[in-house]
């Protein structure tokens, strides 16, 4: 009796320690700011044509690797839809931090028009910011802009099957690093130390030109990365990712670097790290 107790309490223990390996790899694999696919059948695609998963290093919200991103935000806590525009913001605290800046202001000026333009390497590109319709997500995106935040950073990964994006915004990919699709890689998880809810995303489709939030797989984990569709993606993404600019000029940046492809491919998120750098020098805005 004796052993079979003793055989009982070692296979509840190997139980157990599987039961907290699984739990573990799934943190690992969700905390990762990237693009979800919208349906089985293009995942089955990306499955059958790529053997791979979605965004860069290791898994995807970002085009990462695999070094994982805590949200401080409750796990159980969703997106509450507010009328646009917003006339209040919440920012909440999260990791991993990029680069740490303030925490945007709570009082957005939803009366403003934005422009933002990227100057990077290869030219310009030009965006009219969506205040009336994601003003949370402008007034970030202002604020990170004003703050530098985006200086000497590169867009780490790019998607050229089923979904057509380029994803920007997070620093740990500096402007002189050399992207590795790696699983140890810290890319496509930063933070700018705060996380916020989605807006806009009633109807919301991605039409070539859309600029909007990437995330980690819920309405409450957008930060400081976001991706630029140069080709339409409706098909491909779900209505989960806030739309909150859209490209008036230097498109055709972005589509000749998805012409060049990807260096190498992202084991766990799909896509990969564009073969042509494409440099964030910095990011202006023009309020009118």
């Amino acid at each position: 009796m004796a052993g079979k107790n003793e055989r009982q309490r070692r296979q509840a223990r190997e139980r157990y320690r599987r039961q907290q390996e699984l739990r573990y790899a799934r943190r690992q694999r969700v905390r990762r700011r990237t693009l979800i696919w919208g349906s089985g059948v293009l995942a089955l695609a990306l499955i059958g044509s790529l053997l791979a998963v979605f965004l860069p290093g290791g898994s995807p919200k970002h085009p990462a690797a695999s070094a994982s991103k805590s949200a401080t935000p409750s796990p159980t806590a969703t997106a509450t839809a507010v009328a646009e525009p917003a006339h209040h913001c919440s920012y909440t605290a999260a990791t991993p931090v990029a680069r740490k800046v303030s925490l945007p202001p709570a009082a957005p000026d939803y009366t403003a028009s934005y422009q933002a333009t990227i100057s990077t390497n290869l030219g310009k590109i030009t965006f009219n910011l969506l205040n009336n319709k994601a003003t949370c997500t402008v007034n970030s995106f202002v604020h990170l802009a004003e703050a530098g935040y985006f200086n000497n950073t590169q867009c780490h990964r790019l998607l050229t099957s089923g979904i057509y994006v380029l994803q920007c915004g997070d620093p740990y990919a500096t402007a002189a690093t050399k992207l590795s699709c790696g699983t140890t890689s810290n890319i496509g998880s930063g933070t700018p130390g705060y996380d916020f809810a989605s807006e806009n995303l009633t109807g919301a489709k991605y039409p070539t030109g859309t600029v909007a939030m990437a995330n980690e797989g819920s309405a409450t984990t957008n930060g400081s990365q976001f991706f630029i569709v140069y080709k339409d993606s409706t098909s491909g993404l779900t209505a989960s990712y806030t739309p909150f600019a859209t490209v008036s000029s230097g498109l055709g940046i972005v589509q000749n670097v998805a012409k060049d492809g990807y260096s190498c491919q992202y084991a766990q998120s799909g896509g990969g790290a564009p073969k042509k750098k494409v440099i964030i020098d910095s990011v202006t805005i023009k309020k009118a």
